[in-house]
């Protein structure tokens, strides 16, 4: 799932060697993404530049700031990746209200909160 290969947690390590390629390939990119943001988060922050080291010291994959950046942004990634579900579309399952509703209209639920009960459940148990 998405979020756990932003956050560098996926357990799928790729079936050949040309999907290991692939996914160190992926890994490599979000650690260069990840250290722009990085070293863009430490210039702007003139302020608390000092707590976001102290943060992020000696996480040399940013793994931490890639968990943020995922907490902060997971809405904007679900509705990115629902943008192009159909009107009436919806979700597999029952996902929105603690598992009571389904989604409504294009994959999202009324309240525009994302699906969140497979979060941080061990891929291996989904």
């Amino acid at each position: 799932d998405i979020g756990d290969i932003i956050r560098g947690k996926d357990l799928y390590l790729g079936g050949n060697t040309k999907e290991k390629r692939q996914r160190d390939k992926l890994e490599n990119n979000l650690k260069t993404i990840f250290k722009e943001i990085y070293d863009k988060l430490l210039k702007d922050n003139k302020t608390n530049g000092q707590a976001l080291k102290d943060r992020y010291e000696g996480d040399r994959d940013f793994l931490k700031l890639r968990e943020d950046w995922w907490n902060n942004n997971r809405k904007m990634v679900w509705i990115a990746m629902t943008c192009g579900a159909g009107q009436n579309d919806k979700y597999l399952r029952q996902s929105c209200s603690d598992g009571k509703t389904r989604t409504d209209k294009k994959c999202r639920c009324t309240t525009h909160d994302v699906p969140t009960y497979n979060d941080y459940v061990p891929q291996y148990l989904r």
